[in-house]
């Protein structure tokens, strides 16, 4: 809402004003606290209020801030310390991405405000817990009452603990954080409190142990991105860490009470398969590098939890292959949901590409695995192929997909390649071009008079000249002109196709309704010729 204040002065008091305010604050921004230089950045300043009259915040001088043009028309938020944590968050998040991580957590926000530089001592009585924050000069003893769960046995404590003895658990929960964060920003500042206690574990390294967050942690950096300087937390004591993290996996899959992203999901499985793996080795009294047996023989160890250990398993294979350094394609997949600066959603490289996985435990020992090694390296290789044709040179990041099929039904020049990415990218169709990858793989096996079983494709070693046929087949699809057709982009590519729709385009030319939007369905032989 415009400011009746700001209107009334004249320009020299308005440059009065800005220059007040700029000393107010350190010549910075008030949202994303950058240096603002009142020559260079001569009109593109702007005044708002901080607190929005519709919150009835004062239409005064002291209700109001300088910030960047760009800042305050991207804020994405009517209040301005709203607006200043989320700019804050996105430094976070455009760092970590720079690193090569999925986006930023809770470890990142800590470190940004001094949090996890500190150890903590406990002096374990049998009803009661002392530690003092000597680190932060606070060193007069405290008490706080040690509970005992009832059903699990768990020894636990509540403290508010700085932030400076608070550290991230990204083994427990590697989630990064998501943009739900802003509703919880707008909830603790508006003074609605939060029922949940951040959870976290202690146990003794030596003399001292780290305070460990592995739940709560968007309501923990929505607080200390507010600048809240202590967290209450419920510190578990000594506790079996695997029970937590089978715990915190269950609650994400399940139990369904934490929307985990299935990357995330895949992430802790793995590490409850390592888990696994480990206690079979106590079991049989074997080394820790001892993996002569084979992933059956786990899960036949593990038989009251079969199916969670052919889960994870595969989970393993699935997050070994996401993290490979090597896999191209990862520049190129958005990790939590569809989002529009990367053209693929995790979900769909699990419907797409995960889909050729071995999902049968395998009898050879672990020790020996070149089966599962194979696989990986071969499923790393397709996907970096996929990258090379439709991705790497063609897409920007700049442009990215926000409403891009409206873009380009409005005549907005969008590079072809660009295009492209992005309709290739529609679950609906990378599915069904994985499916003829399948067939491509299949037909040449069939033709060198070779029987494979279709459920363990990736477990056979790909001569070379199949990989010629599947690139090829990939280079021939990518010249098809549907994908840069802009008459199709409010038939074909404006509302979400199923299945069966792109099924039909490939297999007839034309869509379940008759729609042409290929001259003719794919034949196979053709389509591994060179053009």
């Amino acid at each position: 809402m415009p400011s009746r204040y700001v209107a009334s002065l004249s320009a020299d008091q308005r440059q009065s004003l800005e220059t007040k305010l700029l000393g107010i604050q350190s010549g910075k921004c008030f949202i994303c606290r950058l240096v603002i230089d009142p020559q260079l950045h001569h009109g593109e300043l702007e005044l708002d209020h901080i607190i929005p009259l519709a919150l009835r915040g004062n239409d005064a001088e002291n209700n109001l801030a300088l910030t960047h043009r760009s800042c305050n028309r991207d804020k994405g938020a009517s209040d301005l310390r709203v607006a200043r944590c989320l700019a804050e968050l996105k430094s976070l998040q455009q760092a970590a991405t720079e690193r090569g991580d999925r986006g930023a957590n809770l470890g990142d926000v800590l470190g940004q405000y001094g949090g996890g530089r500190a150890a903590l001592s406990l002096r374990l009585n049998d009803d009661t817990v002392e530690y003092a924050f000597s680190h932060i000069g606070n060193n007069e003893p405290q008490s706080s009452r040690l509970y005992s769960d009832q059903l699990s046995g768990a020894r636990y404590f509540y403290c508010l603990a700085p932030l400076a003895y608070i550290h991230h658990d990204d083994s427990i929960n590697p989630r990064s954080i998501g943009s739900n964060i802003r509703g919880l920003i707008e909830e603790f500042l508006y003074g609605r409190p939060q029922l949940h206690v951040g959870l976290g574990w202690w146990s003794a390294e030596g003399s001292q142990g780290k305070l460990k967050l592995f739940d709560g942690q968007h309501k923990a950096a929505a607080q200390i991105l507010l600048d809240v300087k202590e967290i209450p937390v419920r510190v578990f004591v000594e506790p079996d860490v695997n029970v937590l993290r089978q715990a915190n996996t269950n609650a994400g899959s399940n139990l369904r009470q934490v929307a985990f992203d299935q990357a995330v999901m895949r992430h802790l499985g793995s590490s409850l398969y390592r888990d696994r793996a480990e206690q079979y080795q106590r079991a049989y009294t074997l080394l820790e590098d001892d993996y002569s047996f084979s992933e059956l023989d786990l899960v036949q160890h593990f038989r009251g939890e079969r199916r969670q250990m052919e889960r994870y398993i595969v989970d393993a294979q699935r997050d070994a292959i996401a993290r490979n350094g090597d896999n191209r394609l990862l520049e190129f997949v958005e990790w939590s949901g569809k989002g529009n600066d990367r053209p693929m959603a995790y979900s769909t490289v699990e419907s797409c590409f995960f889909q050729l996985l071995c999902t049968k435990a395998l009898s050879t020992p672990i020790d020996q695995g070149s089966e599962r090694e194979l696989e990986r390296r071969q499923m790393t290789e397709l996907m970096s192929l996929f990258a090379d044709v439709f991705y790497i040179g063609h897409w920007d990041h700049d442009i990215g997909g926000r409403q891009l099929e409206n873009r380009i039904r409005k005549g907005d020049k969008i590079p072809d390649g660009h295009i492209r990415a992005w309709r290739i990218s529609r679950e609906e169709v990378a599915v069904n071009v994985m499916r003829w990858v399948r067939l491509v793989i299949e037909n040449h096996f069939a033709v060198a008079m070779r029987r494979v079983d279709r459920d363990r494709l990736l477990l056979e070693e790909f001569p070379q000249s199949l990989w010629g046929n599947i690139q090829t087949f990939l280079n021939n699809l990518s010249a098809l002109p549907c994908w840069i057709n802009p008459e199709l982009s409010a038939t074909v590519f404006g509302p979400k196709q199923n299945l069966d729709y792109w099924h039909s385009v490939f297999n007839v030319g034309n869509s379940p309704g008759g729609l042409p939007v290929i001259a003719s369905g794919l034949d196979l032989h053709r389509m591994i010729v060179p053009a």
